[in-house]
């Protein structure tokens, strides 16, 4: 609001300035309200928008900005003189009608560069991919008009300042010479040989790539950008298939979000372009996540579908009833298989298949007591859910008291862990997430001792992981430029990858004093690091536990929930090999004597136990199981492919009904479009 003011006073002041004339007000003003557009754009990104929405945009401020001191130099010039403004005036109409040409020309090339198929890891030189513009001329008009009006602004005051039109006149040729480059730089960008392949060439291109590459097993996913750690823990065990993965996304900026991998990546928007794959070699297509958008894919009958999740808790969530959607249901063990039974959401037992959790081979196993000078604790409460029930997180009612009961033991090393996502629904989970993070700080203040010696090492080895896993791309690069840069990825990477990653995970937790609490908010360290340094997990009913079941290592559950130690316990299967914590925390003592004393522990064959029955048996391994059951899968899907082949070989020509649903793909394919062009443009620097 107080730029909002400032602006709005600095045009006041302008427009008295042209009309008394005051040259000195209206330089000042004029210069105000320059510099107010660009703590606008640098700072108040979201009041851009407002102004856009108030018909208030950047064109129309900058023409009323320079109109402004036109008649100011009317005002002061002589009648007789007034001939001499003229050809200024006309000046600047043209310039404006070059910046909205300019416009016009850039929507023209990004619908060339707006590709049907985005991919990462493929092979797509043959469709004339290229650098992009500028993003000064292809995505930024504000910033554009800004800079190349400029000089026509400040000849315009010079002029104001002191009676000499030539000023103004050098100002305005300048910016006509600005716009006029930027104008024949995208011109040029509109040639045939300079623009991407066309839409019907791309196609073409793709349905060739997948005749050749010949894929069998897809991961496909579809969600906001926050979501894309739901595929990415799968990325691995994808690619250790004996099979031909790919990875299939919807949205084009999720192409980005995927994590470092070797596997093809491919985005498909549009449902027409996604129908293409019917008629591929593609056979089983794996779904860790619902979406709104599964339902389109759901259509081809050539494909057998799977969903795995993203994890497993006793929460509802876990058991949606858009399970049954899915050919199969690939869970980690047979709680997961009774859960869907209880839950009755229409899930056929039969189509339950228990493959493990692939992803827990990078948990260690429990080694015993600890034995150093600290019992690391690992505190990883969920978030606060949706539905606003007090038992899905700890930290609204029992997170500082377990905190505070943590730091009052000079034997504990705490690593606090909150879920990304709290405080996005409830106020009061990230105002204690807050406090929380106060406490620990506090904590460490009062502690002391040797801190290591800083030898670079963490420097070298996170600037040798980001160089394998961050994309370099300059600040303008679009898709098609990111597909160039990303067609062909390093032999032997995703092992690079895995390696630095060992090797940089072992360098962060030396760069940290024994002593010191931490507060693990950052991509990393992961969890699973987080979960082989700790020696005992606190954490709430989320799929963090079933993980932290891997380990073997013993793990507290806090009860919010109302419920008594009992119920709880027989409401949520998870907790059954836990200890309760109570929300005031009391048990905290006796817990930690029970990690140091593994004698005290009573609940460890009842960890294995349910760790068999969350997670399934040790042997064969889960990855091993997971490859079992996609072969199993892929082999279903090619026997339903020669059944529909002899099907529609019997039928008579032409009587083959169209898929349900067909008409509506072109509508559906610009809705898509059209959220596509709003995120894009509202993400845009």
């Amino acid at each position: 609001m107080l730029v909002t003011a400032l602006l709005a006073a600095a045009f006041c002041a302008q427009a008295v300035a042209a009309l008394l004339p005051d040259i000195p007000l209206l330089l000042a003003a004029t210069a105000a309200s320059v510099a107010g557009e660009g703590v606008l754009y640098r700072w108040q990104r979201g009041m851009v928008s407002v102004f856009a929405k108030s018909h208030a945009d950047i064109t129309v401020r900058h023409i009323m900005r320079d109109l402004l001191l036109v008649v100011g130099l009317l005002r002061l010039g002589e009648q007789q003189r007034e001939w001499v403004y003229a050809p200024l005036v006309a000046g600047l109409l043209i310039f404006y009608g070059l910046h909205f040409a300019i416009q016009a020309v850039s929507v023209l090339v990004r619908r060339t560069r707006t590709l049907p198929v985005v991919t990462r890891n493929i092979d797509a030189s043959a469709l004339r991919l290229s650098t992009a513009p500028p993003a000064l001329l292809l995505r930024r008009p504000g910033h554009r008009l800004l800079l190349f009006g400029l000089p026509a602004t400040a000849g315009l005051g010079a002029t104001a300042a002191i009676d000499v039109p030539a000023a103004a006149a050098a100002g305005i040729a300048l910016s006509l010479l600005l716009a006029l480059l930027g104008l024949g730089e995208l011109g040029l960008r509109l040639l045939p040989s300079r623009r991407p392949a066309g839409e019907q060439k791309v196609l073409d291109w793709f349905d060739a790539w997948l005749a050749d590459y010949r894929p069998t097993v897809g991961l496909y996913f579809s969600g906001g950008a926050s979501s894309a750690y739901q595929a990415n823990m799968w990325l691995e065990p994808l690619a250790k298939l004996d099979a031909r993965p790919v990875v299939i996304l919807r949205e084009r900026f999720m192409v980005q979000k995927i994590a470092a991998t070797d596997l093809p990546v491919i985005c498909l928007p549009k449902v027409t372009t996604l129908m293409r794959l019917e008629h591929s070699t593609l056979q089983v297509l794996i779904h860790p996540s619902n979406s709104g958008k599964t339902s389109q894919v759901l259509r081809i009958p050539t494909l057998k579908h799977t969903f795995v999740n993203h994890g497993e808790s006793d929460k509802l969530s876990s058991c949606n009833p858009y399970a049954k959607a899915y050919d199969e249901v690939w869970v980690a063990g047979p709680a997961a298989r009774e859960r869907y039974a209880m839950a009755e959401v229409g899930v056929d037992d039969r189509d339950v298949v228990e493959t493990g959790r692939p992803q827990l081979d990078a948990v260690r196993l429990y080694a015993g007591p600890p034995t150093g000078t600290y019992t690391t604790v690992l505190y990883a409460p969920t978030w606060e859910g949706w539905d606003g029930n007090p038992g899905n997180t700890s930290v609204i009612e029992a997170g500082e008291n377990l905190v505070r009961a943590l730091l009052e033991d000079d034997g504990v090393r705490l690593l606090y862990k909150p879920h990304p996502l709290t405080g996005s629904v409830d106020p009061r989970a990230g105002a204690a997430d807050q406090r929380i993070r106060q406490l620990v700080r506090a904590a460490n203040r009062r502690r002391t001792g040797v801190r290591p010696a800083g030898d670079g090492e963490l420097a070298r080895r996170t600037a040798e992981l980001d160089r394998l896993t961050t994309a370099d791309f300059r600040s303008g690069a679009d898709q098609v430029e990111r597909m160039l840069l990303q067609s062909v990825p390093p032999k032997g990477r995703a092992r690079a990858v895995e390696r630095a990653t060992a090797a940089w995970e072992a360098a962060y937790w030396a760069s940290l004093p024994e002593w010191e609490h931490q507060i693990v908010t950052d991509a990393r360290p992961a969890l699973y690091a987080c979960f082989n340094r700790a020696d005992l997990l606190i954490s709430d009913v989320s799929s963090v536990v079933s993980d932290f079941l891997a380990s073997g290592k013993p793990y507290a559950v806090a009860n919010t929930s109302g419920l008594s130690e009992e119920a709880f316990r027989e409401a949520f299967p998870t907790a059954r090999a836990a200890t309760v914590l109570t929300p005031d925390a009391v048990g905290i003592p006796r817990l930690l004597e029970t990690v140091r004393n593994p004698e005290k522990d009573e609940l460890a064959e009842a960890r294995a136990e349910l760790k068999r029955h969350l997670l399934g048996p040790a042997e064969p391994p889960s990855q091993v199981r997971f490859e079992l059951a996609v072969q199993a899968l892929c082999a279903e899907a090619r026997e339903h492919r020669v059944r529909m082949e002899e099907r529609l070989a019997a039928e008579i020509p032409g009587q083959r009904r169209t898929e349900d649903g067909d008409g509506d793909a072109d509508a559906e394919d610009r809705e898509a479009e059209d959220r596509e062009t709003e995120e894009r443009e509202t993400s845009a620097p």
